[in-house]
C-alpha cells in the first residue's frame, strides 16, 4: 500500500505504492506512550505523546493533506492518493 523513500518535503516520507481510495484505512499507529518530545512523537494532549514506531511515522506535514489521524490512532485517506504520491497530514498550526 505504501513505501518509505526520500521526500521533497522533508527527509524521508511515506508514498503510495498503488492507488489509495478516499476513506481507505492506511493503518493504525503502533508505538508507545511518551512524555518526552522528539522525532516521530504525536502529541495527543499537552502532556501526553505517542512515539510512533511503524512506517506511518514517515508521514510528513502539509497544509494540503491527503491523510488524517483520528483519536483512535488510525490513519485514513482524505482523498484518492495516486501511486508514488507522498502521503501527508496537516500537523496543525502549533507545529510550525
Amino acid at each position: 500500500m505504501y513505501y518509505v523513500s526520500e521526500s521533497p518535503v522533508h527527509g524521508r516520507g511515506l508514498f503510495a505504492s498503488r492507488t489509495i481510495e478516499e476513506g481507505e484505512l492506511l493503518g493504525k499507529l503502533k508505538g508507545e506512550p511518551t512524555t518526552t518530545d522528539g522525532p516521530h512523537v504525536l502529541w495527543l494532549t499537552e502532556n501526553s505523546g505517542f512515539k510512533v514506531s511503524c512506517d506511518l511515522r514517515f508521514i510528513n506535514h502539509s497544509k494540503q493533506p491527503n491523510a488524517i489521524y483520528y483519536d483512535d490512532l488510525t490513519v485514513v485517506a482524505l482523498c484518492e492518493i495516486a501511486p508514488d504520491e507522498e502521503i501527508v497530514h496537516d500537523y496543525g498550526d502549533d507545529w510550525l
